[in-house]
């Protein structure tokens, strides 16, 4: 494990945000892979019967090539990273909007939502570890038309909002292209 980066001490806690498909878990992932050899992979999308979510899982596996621990865990992210039982030296959780999501799936209240963000956000300071956190930046478009889509797109913003006010470095990314916003 490196001692710094850029500049930076380790751990480092970093969210890296942007929209879909816009190249925020690749940049995630190809950052972990040049800072650490002990690399888990957090994964939050269950593998349903949906063939195209099987696919899209396969090519991230893929993608990622050896080296990575992967553990499938859709709600219980504090649980997993508190106990760190693996020794990882770096967490990267991919993604946060569908840990929201799956809350939601559970119908979780808005406020055991806001409960578990907290709690999170407490365990990933708190860890001596790196963590990388990646999720979508849902509140660039057009208001949702239901109620639904619109308290999705409250959650999410309110959790990205509280992630970056917890780590030390923020990353949007935009057309594959990186923009620091923090650190």
């Amino acid at each position: 494990m490196m001692n710094t980066q850029g500049g930076m001490p380790l751990p480092i806690k970093k969210l890296v945000i942007g929209g879909c498909r816009s190249g925020k878990s690749r940049y995630a992932e190809q950052w972990v892979a040049e800072n650490f050899s002990d690399k888990v992979f957090l994964a939050t999308l269950e593998a349903r019967d949906d063939a195209e979510m099987d696919q899209r899982i396969a090519l991230h596996r893929q993608s990622r090539g050896a080296g990575w621990l992967t553990v499938e865990e859709p709600l219980d992210l504090a649980g997993v990273m508190g106990k760190n039982e693996i020794g990882a030296e770096v967490f990267l959780v991919d993604c946060l909007t569908m840990w929201l999501t799956n809350m939601m799936m559970q119908d979780f209240s808005d406020e055991k939502i806001q409960d578990e963000v907290s709690r999170l956000s407490r365990t990933v300071a708190a860890l001596s570890v790196s963590v990388v956190l990646v999720a979508n930046e849902v509140g660039l478009g057009v208001v949702p038309e239901s109620p639904l889509g619109r308290r999705f797109r409250d959650l999410a913003g309110w959790t990205n909002q509280q992630m970056a006010l917890m780590c030390q470095q923020v990353v949007l990314v935009a057309a594959g292209l990186p923009l620091r916003l923090k650190g």
